[in-house]
């Protein structure tokens, strides 16, 4: 019935059937999410009597929800407004599937009497989108933010600079998208491939874009968090800015392949005047707690060859050149920490240990290098690939679109995937462990949302699944999902006419 499972669920006879009036009432801190229901229930002419439904914070611990449905009053309490945000979702999905339409009919409003209590395992339950490979419009963000909220996913992870594209405007340095936010051409097949489609490619997010888009996600208890790339991964800034790198009497074209570029940014004092101003903005626009400046894939070979860098490094008492990259993710977390907020890095940064503890790690490879992370003090959001990136196919079957190569990530993988494996600790009370889970998206393979969507469902279901509830039943979930995929054709979230998820198929997660 309800997608990712609640934690107890007793159903009982009779619905609660909407009246064309709303008697909808929000206790002090409840406003948010009580503005977000009436929204989902139509926009309801409102009234003081009738029917109730009551939304309330008990000022308890915790993001879990109690929810009360009887046929004459429906009453929704929680201690945090997360809960009562992940509260309204739930009446969400227990509306029939017809009534999430956009011209949903009379009769669809009601909801089945029932009794549930609910917690989610994990504070972080994120999806990473990459809107630098390909850039996503604006309005299909706003779309997928509903989307996760509908799936009780808290963090939109968002991708924002690479080396094929800058996607954010940043006030005083117009060529970052005027230069950094276009590329003549994009490679066709895997990093490597001698193919180029020949098609201009580009676009970027203005401040006031972003505001209207965290504004959205927050109204639905969604939180933003985005990234920039650096010192790695960077060379769209530095066609826009040629002297922010190591050869700054060499210009550069916006990359329009895949892989890693040997091109990183440098490591003299105007690059470290760039950083702050970046973060500066990035932060002034979204408030989230934490900020993710990327840090991986980071070749040294520039730093190795370049004067200016082996002599900064000698200055620093650092052993070669390639020390260079710990000390520069450190100085940048200090301006990220310098706003209140958390600096948060691909966890390969850290292979060296050279980052401090206060940083959040994104755990991409494997649980053992989650596993290294926290020993070493770290808060970390475990994302192995081979269950969490969804840029791979979903499966080998001759009709499925390209993906990236080498590796195959079922639905039953992702449903398989526990972030806890092992006994690994969470990170309660700020101290060392996970923190939660996310899934990724790339986009070298997904040029438009309609790949977009594809790639995300089912499999962005089951990582719902695991990140709220925990491991699942393959069959228990597959009926639940028969189920929500009504929804998700609703929503518009899948087409129409997708057929991949048939009636009685579900039945058969493997």
């Amino acid at each position: 019935m309800i997608l990712p499972r609640p934690s107890g669920l007793a159903v009982r006879p009779g619905e609660f059937v909407l009246p064309a009036h709303l008697h909808l009432t929000a206790g002090p801190g409840a406003e948010r999410p009580a503005a977000l229901l009436a929204g989902y229930l139509g926009d309801r002419p409102r009234t003081a009597s009738g029917p109730q439904i009551a939304l309330a914070l008990t000022g308890g611990d915790g993001d879990g929800y109690d929810l009360d449905i009887e046929p004459d009053r429906v009453v929704l309490t929680a201690g945090t407004e997360a809960g009562l945000f992940a509260g309204v979702q739930t009446l969400r999905q227990l509306l029939p599937p017809a009534a999430l339409a956009p011209d949903a009919p009379p009769d669809a409003w009601r909801w089945p009497c029932a009794r549930i209590q609910d917690a989610p395992r994990l504070p972080w339950r994120g999806l990473m989108i990459d809107v630098a490979r390909h850039f996503q419009p604006l309005g299909y963000l706003h779309d997928l933010v509903d989307q996760l909220a509908l799936h009780k996913l808290n963090v939109l992870h968002l991708h924002l600079t690479d080396d094929q594209g800058w996607r954010m405007e940043i006030d005083g340095l117009p060529r970052l998208t005027d230069v950094g936010a276009w590329r003549t051409e994009s490679m066709i097949g895997p990093a490597g491939s001698p193919r180029h489609d020949g098609v201009p490619h580009g676009g970027f997010y203005t401040q006031a874009e972003l505001r209207g888009l965290v504004a959205h996600a927050a109204a639905r208890g969604v939180e933003i968090v985005p990234e920039i790339e650096m010192p790695g991964h960077a060379r769209a800034a530095l066609a826009a800015y040629p002297h922010l790198g190591n050869r700054p009497d060499r210009e550069l074209p916006v990359w329009t392949g895949w892989g890693i570029s040997e091109d990183v940014l440098g490591v003299h004092e105007e690059v470290f005047d760039f950083c702050r101003t970046v973060i500066d903005q990035v932060a002034a626009v979204f408030p989230a707690r934490y900020l993710h400046i990327g840090g991986e894939e980071c070749p040294t070979v520039q730093w190795e060859r370049s004067p200016a860098a082996r002599a900064r490094a000698a200055d620093l008492g650092l052993a070669a050149p390639a020390a260079l990259h710990g000390w520069f993710l450190g100085r940048v977390a200090g301006m990220v920490a310098e706003h209140g907020r958390r600096a948060v890095c691909w966890d390969e940064a850290d292979d060296n240990g050279d980052l401090p503890p206060a940083m959040t790690l994104t755990a991409w490879r494997d649980a053992a290098h989650g596993r290294a992370s926290i020993a070493r003090g770290h808060q970390v959001v475990i994302a192995p690939y081979r269950s969490t990136y969804l840029d791979y196919p979903q499966s080998d079957a001759a009709g499925e679109p390209p993906g990236q190569p080498g590796v195959v990530t079922t639905l039953a993988d992702v449903l398989a995937f526990d972030p806890l494996a092992g006994g690994l600790p969470l990170a309660a009370g700020g101290r060392p462990g996970v923190l939660g889970t996310q899934a990724q998206l790339w986009t070298e393979f997904a040029p438009t949302p309609a790949h977009v969507r594809h790639l995300l469902y089912p499999r962005l279901c089951a990582l719902a699944e695991t990140a709220w509830s925990g491991p699942a039943d393959p069959a228990e979930f597959g009926g639940r999902l028969e189920e929500h995929w009504a929804r998700l054709r609703a929503l518009g979230a899948v087409a129409a006419d997708d057929g991949r998820w048939s009636p009685g198929a579900a039945r058969a997660v493997r």
